[in-house]
């Protein structure tokens, strides 16, 4: 009898191309295929007939928690009574719940406020170019969740929950609709935080890989510097890439076949193939050369201090013109301010106004705010009442944030906090219902929207959220 080891051949070459035809043929058809095969790759158990309001989601995300009431809810009552003490029982506190505790010193807001629009939009001072779209805008006041810390807020924010490890809102998103474009990600991430959660708050946790978001650089690096790791290979050629990922390929297929459905080697199958793809889309997006000078002047590129987030909002609207579905731009860690609320908001206010602006007149010039839901906040405010003299501390309790386009009802101020911006009073949303409502513009169901892990169907929102019917036109 003869002895098998190391080095004898298991399996002829013919064997190989036949055992791998399955393989090479679905990567043939997913070729072929394109997006119709890409986006049938979803969770949905039944098919919730849904309008579509919106095809992606752009999300700016401000790092740290602006302030709601020096932004976007104005509390005269606030400023009457700044620099006297804040009763609990005053914002809604039974005596049960510690109504007799002092939560502070009241701190009015620095800013003047005014009307904008004809819908008349709130907005303090600070966004002069942001106010000329006020009218285009659906601000909701009255946003609450859990957590006071920057990374339980930040998970809660980007992934529902903080408490395991689960996938991210762009994960979600990727996986329920899969990608319009099958040369790049459904999901790209442009300076994404590498603090509080890091790599969670893009994370395809448990869902198969090729839904994790694709992160370009990293908040703390400027944008000008960013790439994506590890995309291009300096030692070979593109057709070597290819003979060597065709090889790879062929037994990953061949073990696929062996042990049957297995989505994590099928995401990991994927996931080489669109990166072989994606060395020959993402540098030319990632190109601002092909821009006229109106466009980078109208969002403020190679000007100071706009450049840096002006680059990320120009790339946001590039990639959102080629089919992905949800791209996050961040801010650095820099809205966290504990003390010198009004010089800190000042200058972060000056980095991101002409960009967004920009960033929305560009999209509606091209016919694309329609179908692209806008998407500003961060995770949580800040209090009423003062921190380190002339700071504002954490608050979950209420917050601010606003869409546009994409199916949200513009001109719109929805919901309301006490007459000190502590709590909601009218039609508090959570973050729940803000990510159930979110699904719902892009046509998901978030209750079917789900997947089985660890022996039980996981979903966004868990056991929670409630759609905001309202907001949506």
């Amino acid at each position: 009898m003869s002895r098998c080891h190391q080095f004898t051949p298991v399996t002829s070459r013919r064997d190989l191309l036949r055992t791998s035809a399955c393989g090479f043929g679905q990567i043939a058809l997913a070729g072929m295929a394109g997006q119709t095969l890409l986006a049938t790759d979803h969770g949905l158990t039944t098919d919730p007939v849904i309008p579509v309001r919106a095809k992606r989601v752009i999300f700016l995300f401000m790092w740290g928690g602006p302030s709601h009431i020096d932004f976007f809810d104005p509390k005269p009552r606030l400023n009457e009574l700044s620099g006297q003490s804040l009763n609990a029982s005053s914002v809604g506190r039974s005596s049960s719940e510690g109504g007799d505790r002092d939560l502070g010193t009241l701190m009015g807001s620095p800013f003047t406020f005014s009307q904008h629009g004809e819908s008349g939009i709130w907005m303090n001072e600070l966004f002069p170019q942001l106010s000329k779209h006020a009218d285009k805008m659906c601000v909701i006041r009255s946003l609450h969740t859990e957590g006071s810390a920057h990374g339980e807020a930040l998970l809660r924010l980007h992934t529902g929950q903080a408490n395991l490890v689960r996938p991210s809102v762009g994960a979600w998103v990727s996986y329920g609709l899969g990608s319009e474009n099958e040369n790049l990600p459904a999901f790209i991430t442009i300076s994404p935080p590498r603090g509080h959660g890091g790599a969670q708050n893009y994370g395809s946790a448990f869902l198969p890989a090729v839904h994790q978001g694709t992160a370009i650089g990293s908040a703390e690096t400027p944008i000008r510097q960013a790439k994506i790791s590890n995309l291009t290979n300096p030692s070979l050629s593109l057709d070597l890439q290819r003979k060597q990922l065709d090889l790879v390929q062929s037994i990953n297929a061949r073990h696929l076949q062996e042990v049957g459905q297995d989505r994590r080697l099928e995401g990991l199958i994927e996931n080489y193939e669109l990166a072989y793809r994606m060395q020959s889309t993402i540098p030319a997006i990632m190109d601002l050369s092909d821009e006229t000078l109106e466009t980078l002047n109208l969002y403020g590129v190679d000007a100071e201090p706009t450049d840096n987030f002006a680059r990320q909002c120009l790339l946001a609207r590039k990639f959102a013109e080629q089919g992905v579905r949800y791209i996050q731009v961040s801010t650095d860690y820099t809205w966290d301010h504990h003390k010198q609320v009004k010089e800190g908001s000042i200058k972060e206010a000056a980095k991101v106004d002409r960009p967004i602006a920009g960033l929305l007149e560009d999209l509606q010039r091209r016919g694309l705010l329609e179908d692209t839901l806008v998407v500003w906040g961060a995770e949580f405010g800040r209090t009423p009442t003062m921190e380190n003299g002339d700071g504002r501390n954490h608050h979950p309790q209420a917050f601010t944030m606003w869409m546009a386009g994409g199916g949200c009802k513009p001109g719109l101020t929805y919901g309301a906090t006490d007459e000190f911006g502590h709590s909601p009073v009218e039609n508090p949303v959570h973050m729940h219902d803000l990510h159930a409502t979110l699904l719902y513009m892009l046509g998901l169901d978030h209750e079917h929207l789900t997947y089985r892990h660890a022996g039980r169907d996981f979903r966004l929102t868990d056991v929670y959220g409630n759609v905001v019917h309202d907001i949506l036109t």
